[in-house]
C-alpha cells in the first residue's frame, strides 16, 4: 500500500534521499519543477504564457525552476514574489538564479491580472504555520481572483499538510502535484475539497528510503492485504458459516434504514440477517428483500432469542434517540455480542456501561464524531486523525470516521490509539440518505465471516466506497442513491471469487 506523510515525515524523506542517495537537494529541486511543468503542459496543453508565484522558501526554488525551464522551451513567463527575491538562501537562491539566467524576470509588482494561461502556486507548500500572514493572504486571495486555472506545488497554499485544515483564504487547485512523498492533508478533510486533481512525482527517491520512515497508509481496495480479506468458500461450507448478523434500528417512519443495512451484508456475504424492528415494517422489509428474517422488537422473547442465535450485531440504522430505541441498544450491547453502532445508536453510547459489552465498532460522521467529543464538527475537521485517536481512546473502539477521505483508527495491542490509514476512495455523491446505513451492513457481513473488528471495518470502509466511485460512473453524483452501491459492489466481490 502506498502511504501518507506529514511535513515532518517528508522533510525526513528529503534528508534520507540528500544523504543516503547522494542526490544534491538542487538535484531533487530541479527534478520537482520539470515533473510540474510535464504535470501542466499535460493538463493544459495550449498554454503558451504562465504565472508562478513564489514565496521565501524551498517550495519558491520549485517555482523558478518551473519557470525557468517553461521559459528555456519558448513559453512566455511572469513571475511574482512574495517579499525579496534577494532573501532566498540555499537551494532556492540557487533556482532564482537559475530562472534569471533563463530569461525570467521577477515583476516589480503584482499586476491587477495574471498574464499567464495557467497560475502556478508555488507559495508556501509544506510551509505553513498557523493562519498566513497578510502578504501571503493578499496573494492567496489574488490567485482566487485571477480566474486561471491553478497549479500547486506540494500542497495549495493554506493547506496544513499533517490535518488537511485550510485556513481562510486558501489557493482553491485544478490540479496539485506532491513531491517525494504524498502530503497527508490532501487526503483527507478540507485540504482534499481545494487540492484539485492529485499528482505524485517521486523524483527518483527510492524504497530503501520510504522503509525508513513509517507513513499513513493510503487504504485502496484491491491493495489491501490478505488479512483484510475474507477466506475462499470451501465446497462443504452451509449457511451458519458465515455468520449471523442482527441489525437493530427502524423506528416509527425509518424502516427503510435496517433494509439497506441487512441488504448489504447479506450482499457482503452474511450467511444470515436478522432485522429487529417495529412490526409495523416486516412487509416491506419481506417484499424488498424476502431472504431476511425480521422480529419484532416489542417482543421481548422473540428479540433475545434473535440475539442469542447473532454472530454480530449492526445497531443504529432508523433507531431514533427516543427511549425505545435507548433500551435496544442497552441491550444489545449488554449482550457481549461483537457489534457496530451507528446513527442514533452513537448518540445513547455515551451513557452506557462497557461492562459485558463484545468488541465494537464506530462508523460517525463529523457531526456524530463532534457530540461523543462534546465538541464542535469543526474542531472534528480541524484534525481528523487527532479526532479518530481519541474516539478509539475514549470508546475503546475500532473508528471510522465518515468523510472526504475517511480515517480508520483502532487499538493497537497495548489499547494505544493507532491510524489504520485514510481510505482512496469516495465522491461527494456519498453525501446522500442511506450511505451510513449501506457501510453499516458491508462492515457487519465481514465481521459475520470472521475478520477481526478492525479489517472488517478497513476492507468494508474501502469496499462500500469502491463501489460508490463505480456506480457515480453511471448515475452520476447528484443521482446517487445507496442502494446503487449493491450492484458494483456485487461485481467487485466477484471477482475476487474468480481470481
Amino acid at each position: 500500500m502506498e502511504s501518507l506523510y506529514n511535513a515532518a515525515q517528508c522533510r525526513a524523506l528529503d534528508r534520507l534521499a540528500i544523504d543516503q542517495q547522494a542526490t544534491p537537494g538542487f538535484t531533487l529541486m530541479t527534478r520537482a519543477g520539470q515533473a510540474a511543468l510535464d504535470c501542466l503542459l499535460e493538463r493544459w496543453p495550449d498554454a503558451r504564457a504562465l504565472t508562478v508565484c513564489c514565496g521565501k522558501g524551498n517550495n519558491a526554488g520549485d517555482g523558478y525552476v518551473v519557470a525557468a525551464l517553461a521559459r528555456r522551451l519558448g513559453l512566455a513567463v511572469e513571475l511574482l514574489q512574495v517579499g525579496d527575491p534577494a532573501a532566498l538562501e540555499g537551494d532556492a537562491a540557487l533556482a532564482r538564479d537559475m530562472a534569471q539566467a533563463s530569461g525570467v524576470a521577477v515583476a516589480g509588482a503584482w499586476p491587477d491580472a495574471p498574464a499567464g494561461d495557467v497560475v502556478v502556486d508555488a507559495l508556501l507548500g509544506t510551509g505553513l504555520r498557523g493562519p498566513l500572514r497578510p502578504p501571503y493572504a493578499a496573494a492567496v486571495n489574488w490567485i482566487n481572483g485571477s480566474g486561471r486555472p491553478v497549479l500547486a506545488l506540494d500542497l495549495p497554499t493554506g493547506v496544513d499538510a499533517d490535518t488537511g485544515s485550510v485556513t481562510d483564504p486558501v489557493v482553491r487547485a485544478a490540479v496539485t502535484i506532491s513531491f517525494i512523498g504524498r502530503k497527508l492533508g490532501l487526503y483527507t478533510g478540507p485540504g482534499r475539497s481545494v487540492a484539485g486533481a492529485r499528482r505524485f512525482a517521486g523524483l527518483g527517491v527510492g524504497a530503501p528510503v520510504y522503509r525508513q520512515v513509517d507513513g499513513c497508509p493510503l487504504l485502496e481496495y484491491p491493495e489491501l492485504p490478505a488479512a483484510y480479506r475474507v477466506p475462499a468458500r470451501d465446497p462443504g461450507a452451509y449457511k451458519q458459516s458465515f455468520g449471523h448478523v442482527l441489525v437493530v434500528g427502524g423506528d416509527h417512519s425509518m424502516g427503510g434504514a435496517p433494509l439497506m443495512a441487512a441488504e448489504a451484508a447479506l450482499r457482503t456475504g452474511a450467511g444470515l440477517v436478522t432485522v429487529v424492528t417495529r412490526a409495523g415494517h416486516r412487509p416491506a422489509i419481506l417484499a424488498r428483500r424476502p431472504e431476511t428474517m425480521v422480529v419484532d422488537a416489542d417482543d421481548p422473547a422473540a428479540r433475545r432469542a434473535a440475539l442469542d442465535r447473532a454472530t454480530c450485531l449492526v445497531v443504529g440504522p432508523g433507531l431514533g434517540r427516543g427511549p425505545w430505541g435507548c433500551a435496544l441498544l442497552e441491550e444489545a450491547l449488554a449482550s457481549g455480542k461483537p457489534a457496530l453502532v451507528d446513527a442514533d445508536g452513537l448518540y445513547g453510547l455515551r451513557d452506557l456501561s462497557r461492562a459485558g459489552r463484545g468488541p465494537l465498532i464506530v462508523t460517525p460522521h463529523p457531526g456524530e464524531a463532534a457530540a461523543l467529543l462534546g465538541g464542535t464538527s469543526a474542531a472534528v475537521q480541524a484534525d481528523r486523525l487527532h479526532a479518530a485517536r481519541t474516539l478509539v481512546s475514549e470508546l475503546d473502539a475500532v473508528v471510522v470516521l465518515k468523510g472526504a477521505g475517511t480515517v480508520v483508527a483502532a487499538p493497537d495491542g497495548g489499547g494505544a490509539p493507532r491510524v489504520l490509514g485514510i481510505c482512496a476512495h469516495g465522491n461527494p455523491g456519498m453525501a446522500s440518505a442511506g450511505m451510513g446505513d449501506v457501510l453499516s451492513g458491508v462492515i457487519g457481513g465481514l465481521l459475520a465471516q470472521g475478520l477481526a473488528p478492525a479489517a472488517a471495518a478497513v476492507a468494508g470502509t474501502c469496499l462500500h466506497s469502491l463501489a460508490a466511485d463505480q456506480a457515480v460512473q453511471r448515475v452520476g453524483e447528484r443521482s446517487l442513491l445507496a442502494t446503487d452501491l449493491l450492484e458494483p459492489m456485487i461485481a467487485i466481490l466477484a471477482g475476487e471469487t474468480r481470481h
